[in-house]
């Protein structure tokens, strides 16, 4: 049977953990298979870090690890993964814009694929926000035509071995479906739930959503060139 850790990366998030820990710790007790719940607290310099070791000496369900200094989300989700040791991996934001519930939704396909990605049906985000989400996914899948039109939804499911084996660098976070097919793994993309942002602040701007994006589809670019990827036919080992 299946298990499941669900990284919850945060940056300055001190307005939503009590959300999360609310809205996570319920999830766990009724998931359909064990969960565990890893908080990645990515240097923040409000009291978020403080707040994460209260909920973690509360509940069974969280653990977490802290950085010493701001590093990014794709660092904090590649720390992440380094430390889980169930066979399924899960990510959401701390912002809960998506439902920790939904994840039921994708465990359903996890055992014929090894990617399930939700996508925002009917995104509850400002004009602005969506137009530049949509561009940077439109040029995203131009270059790795992994099929996804919604890569940066927070709210996946990957084998761990997989999530395991991805080469991650800077802004890889947006590139998790192409990484996985790298590897000959399958993914498909489910319809979830979105909700407006209800406390705190978004940490992404127009340069994070439409620029850097565009530069980081190069970095895949020579990722994807320079991969190494290969497969036993036969074996004879002593």
């Amino acid at each position: 049977m299946h298990q499941l850790t669900v990284i919850v990366p945060l940056y300055n998030e001190e307005e939503n953990l009590l959300r999360v820990e609310q809205k996570l710790g319920e999830y766990a007790e009724k998931s359909s298979v064990p969960t565990q719940i890893l908080l990645v607290n990515d240097g923040s310099t409000d009291d978020s870090l403080k707040m994460v070791r209260e909920i973690c000496e509360r509940s069974e369900y969280f653990s977490y690890i802290s950085f010493t200094k701001n590093a990014g989300l794709s660092a904090a989700i590649k720390a992440g993964i380094d430390h889980v040791s169930t066979s399924l991996t899960g990510y959401i934001d701390s912002d809960l814009q998506t439902d920790p519930e939904d994840f039921e939704v994708l465990l359903k396909k996890i055992n014929n694929y090894q990617l399930v990605n939700g996508y925002r049906n009917q995104r509850k985000d400002s004009f602005k926000k969506n137009l530049s989400s949509t561009v940077a996914n439109n040029v995203r899948n131009f270059f790795t035509k992994d099929g996804m039109y919604d890569t940066g939804c927070p709210l996946k499911i990957m084998h761990t071995d997989y999530a395991k084996r991805i080469p991650f660098f800077k802004g890889l976070h947006r590139f998790l479906p192409a990484m996985i097919m790298l590897q000959g793994g399958k993914v498909i993309q489910i319809p979830i739930r979105h909700y407006p942002r209800i406390a705190g602040t978004a940490k992404f701007g127009l340069r994070n959503r439409l620029i850097k994006p565009l530069i980081d589809c190069f970095g895949y670019l020579w990722m994807k060139r320079n991969y190494i990827h290969y497969e036993v036919g036969e074996k004879h080992l002593k």
